[in-house]
C-alpha cells in the first residue's frame, strides 16, 4: 500500500465494524474513507469516499486501479487490518 494511514477510526458498536480513515496519497492528496466489513457479504464495502474534500460518493476503483494498482477490496483489507491491530480488535468469523 502506497498511501499511509494518518487517522484510522474503529467502531464495534453495530453488526458490522465500521472503519473511519484519512490517508496521505503519494502525490499529497488526503483521501477520507468510510468503510465497513459485511459479515454476510463477507468483504469491505467502501460507504463514503473524498479526496482532497471532494465527496467521490461510495466509489474508490478510481484510486485504487490507477495510484494503489490493486482491487478496492485488497486495499480495504490491508487498511482494515492495519486499524484492527491498532485496536487490539479480532474479526468475529
Amino acid at each position: 500500500m502506497l498511501a499511509k494511514i494518518k487517522i484510522g477510526k474503529l467502531k464495534t458498536e453495530n453488526k458490522n465494524p465500521k472503519y473511519t480513515v484519512l490517508l496521505e496519497c503519494p502525490n499529497g492528496d488526503q483521501l477520507s474513507i468510510e468503510f465497513d466489513h459485511s459479515l454476510e457479504m463477507g468483504g469491505y464495502m467502501p460507504l463514503k469516499v473524498q479526496c482532497n474534500g471532494i465527496s467521490k460518493g461510495a466509489k474508490l476503483a478510481w484510486y485504487t486501479r490507477h495510484i494503489e494498482k490493486i482491487t478496492v477490496d485488497v486495499f480495504l483489507e490491508t487498511i482494515a487490518s492495519e486499524v484492527n491491530k491498532k485496536y487490539n480488535y479480532k474479526m468475529q468469523e
